[in-house]
């Protein structure tokens, strides 16, 4: 998978799996459990646009997006990363580019996002999960994984996409998008944990 190049064609499937429990904070600190980020925000839509393709324009992932950062209380600018849902395909890459400029406007510019399915292809029904585990890593360790294989970009994906390097940098909040076959779009915002 070569997510948001202008050669892309089409994801390469992958396989993996990952779990993260949820529970309250008095739960986790009760038991003595080792905290590694807080869910602030999430929101979920359905366009029902297509079986497999996006809606032209990106309204229904955009509008995931929205629910998510509204439900958190926080604003757009201290967004500090995204991992895109970036499948390699012509319809969803384009189309979660323009989501994520409905959203954050010029600001989108400033974000660093990127498609780690480059480097695990897409797992499916896994792949929300681990990415959400991508991004509590990414706070946790100060890294932002790259989109390897990003070396043409495409001129209608042309936000940061952080291509073929990761970089160091101290994420605060960072968004998983996840929009499935059907018109489904979720997105979870998660904080760094302090104690």
């Amino acid at each position: 998978s070569i997510p948001f190049d202008a050669r892309r064609t089409g994801f390469v499937m992958g396989e993996g799996a990952g779990i993260m429990i949820l529970e309250t904070l008095e739960h986790a600190q009760k038991r003595g459990a080792k905290i590694y980020a807080e869910v602030v925000g999430y929101g979920a839509t359905c366009d029902a646009y297509h079986i497999t393709a996006p809606a032209p324009g990106g309204n229904g992932g955009a509008r995931a997006i929205k629910m998510a950062i509204d439900d958190s209380g926080i604003n757009e600018e201290q967004i500090s990363y995204i991992n895109a849902h970036g499948t390699s395909t012509p319809y969803n890459d384009k189309s979660e580019t323009e989501a994520i400029k409905t959203v954050f406007g010029e600001k989108a510019y400033d974000i660093p996002i990127s498609s780690t399915k480059s480097m695990t292809g897409h797992m499916l029904g896994a792949s929300g999960a681990a990415e959400a585990i991508i991004c509590v890593k990414a706070m946790e360790e100060g890294f932002i994984p790259p989109t390897i294989g990003l070396q043409e970009q495409d001129p209608e994906c042309d936000l940061d996409y952080v291509p073929l390097k990761g970089r160091n940098k101290n994420l605060q909040y960072t968004i998983s998008n996840s929009f499935g076959f059907g018109g489904q779009n979720a997105s979870i915002l998660l904080k760094k944990w302090e104690e």
